[in-house]
């Protein structure tokens, strides 16, 4: 399908894709977000999923009508359920999950807000470490939710690497049957590609992701003492000879390309998708290079949006209000009901 174009249309400084990019994160724009979201988080329950392989992924959920999600059977009796998942080194409790999540919850969707392996406060949970070829417990997950949620539909969404991941799920021969479509903000496309992009734009983004997965490691490290030894790691202090040194010491990944090739969602990744599935991708982001757009297989169940502002994970119109990403989502959650409504009645 072609890229059509997102009526999107900020005024004044919000055209600038960096400040998109980081408005979310700065108080007093951050609190004012976790405010507006005062219902999502006050009705939350913590789930423990069961993904298989014994791994367990934390998840929360808040329901619509304020019950916990599952009747005396265990059962959920809510008909439309949003799965969100954070990008890398986010969490459950980022602003554009919280932020969304609200505007879902005050239109009726139960919200399930997934954490990926050793994100959020999860790094007790599995002995090995994340990383992001784990594609298999987060359709786990989804597959546990299926079960929890078994007379609902699932509505997945996620935000850059989670916006991959969710890609990957609904391109998975495992997905379930309820799950009635995915849709990725700013989504990772090709791995490789991204980690240039870092590389070669504002310190900025390379300094917070090494703080933040820097910080991650060594709460991991903590948290299973004798097991991993980061610290060698730790010192090189660069994205790519980190990643490079995780790859060689973490996983079976025979060199750093083919780990990165492993999740990157460009070429016939997508061509057999199971699920609806759309990608809201803006040109001014810093870090994913919406010319990839080009690189991705077109099946008649995939959408492409292509915004000209936006930058990564942003789409803000206003401060602290729903975002044009948001209600992105909210619109194509609508579109997938439909299709999956038509589908039943046939």
């Amino acid at each position: 399908m072609a890229a059509d174009a997102l009526i999107f249309q900020p005024a004044g400084l919000l055209r600038n894709g960096h400040l998109q990019t980081v408005l979310g994160s700065v108080w007093p724009v951050s609190w004012l977000i976790r405010r507006r979201a005062a219902r999502l988080l006050g009705g939350a329950e913590e789930l423990l999923l069961d993904c298989g392989d014994q791994v367990q992924l934390q998840a929360f959920v808040t329901c619509a009508n304020g019950a916990n999600g599952a009747n005396s059977t265990g059962i959920a009796p809510t008909r439309r359920v949003a799965v969100l998942l954070h990008g890398w080194e986010g969490s459950a409790a980022a602003t554009y999950v919280l932020s969304l999540g609200s505007l879902l919850l005050s239109h009726g969707f139960d919200v399930v807000r997934l954490n990926l392996r050793d994100h959020g406060a999860t790094h007790h949970l599995n002995r090995e470490i994340f990383h992001s070829c784990r594609l298999a417990e987060v359709v786990g997950a989804i597959r546990a939710l299926a079960l929890r949620f078994a007379d609902a539909r699932l509505f997945l969404a996620g935000f850059s690497l989670g916006g991959n991941f969710m890609l990957r799920v609904a391109a998975d021969e495992r997905v379930p049957d309820t799950v009635a479509g995915a849709v990725a903000v700013s989504p990772v496309l090709d791995p490789e590609v991204t980690l240039r992009a870092l590389e070669a734009g504002p310190v900025l983004y390379r300094r917070s992701f090494l703080k933040r997965w820097s910080r991650s490691l060594k709460r991991k490290q903590r948290a299973w003492p004798g097991v991993h030894e980061f610290d060698p790691m730790l010192r090189l202090k660069n994205l790519r000879a980190m990643t490079a040194g995780l790859v060689a010491t973490c996983t079976d990944f025979p060199s750093l390309a083919a780990y990165l090739d492993g999740y990157a969602v460009t070429g016939e990744r997508l061509a057999t998708l199971h699920a609806p599935a759309s990608v809201l991708l803006a040109d001014d982001d810093p870090i994913v290079p919406a010319a990839d757009l080009a690189r991705l297989a077109r099946p008649s169940q995939l959408t492409v949006v292509r915004s000209r502002y936006g930058g990564h994970c942003g789409f803000g119109t206003s401060i602290a209000r729903p975002s044009s990403a948001d209600r992105f989502v909210l619109e194509e959650f609508g579109r997938f009901e439909r299709i999956a409504g038509a589908a039943a009645a046939r």
